[in-house]
């Protein structure tokens, strides 16, 4: 479905990490995106794991308070060959999750190859490359952008989900280009 010109939306982008998550939000009118803000929240000085998350969980919600987001995009966990991660991992994600849920904000979960390929056209992207095209695409001041990556990592799924918006619904089904015609009217300008 593309965007309507006087739609107005706020997406919550989430980078899920116990040590430093990042999150960006985006202001979408139309097929303009803007950033909000970014930053990260920093669990490093607590080395109780259910402490980390239960600030996961309350810090997520207060952003969530504030912001008031539509929808949130958050990355998918990778996986990788050390298994301890992937489950602190997994469990700082699913505390995300659960924060949207409470304040019945809708998920959608990006894999870190679609968002870097959706931000930079390669799926194996540094997350330096990735910081440096979100500057560029939604001109970010040098002095906007923080020190953590995973700011810009949270950015990236928001922008992922903006990019995602103005698809064509692919779970419809299309007997040739006539029947898409039809049933997407609004897609057709100028006919």
């Amino acid at each position: 479905m593309t965007p309507k010109k006087d739609c107005e939306k706020i997406i919550l982008g989430v980078d899920p990490g116990t040590n430093l998550m990042g999150y960006g939000i985006l202001k979408v009118k139309g097929n303009r995106a803007e950033m909000i803000a970014m930053g990260v929240i920093d669990l490093r000085k607590y080395t109780d794991p259910y402490l980390k998350l239960g600030r996961i969980f309350d810090r997520l919600s207060g952003i969530i308070e504030a912001y008031l987001p539509d929808e949130l995009a958050i990355e998918a966990p990778f996986f990788g060959k050390n298994v301890q991660s992937m489950l602190k991992l997994g469990r700082a994600q699913g505390v995300a999750i659960a924060a949207a849920m409470k304040h019945e904000v809708p998920i959608t979960e990006y894999a870190p190859l679609k968002i870097k390929m959706a931000i930079t056209g390669n799926g194996q992207a540094s997350k330096e490359q990735v910081a440096g095209m979100l500057q560029r695409i939604l001109k970010i001041a040098n002095a906007d952008m923080l020190p953590y990556l995973d700011a810009t990592d949270g950015l990236a799924a928001a922008y992922c989900h903006f990019l995602q918006m103005g698809r064509p619904d692919t779970t419809k089904a299309y007997s040739g280009w006539k029947d898409f015609i039809q049933k997407n009217p609004d897609k057709i300008k100028g006919l």
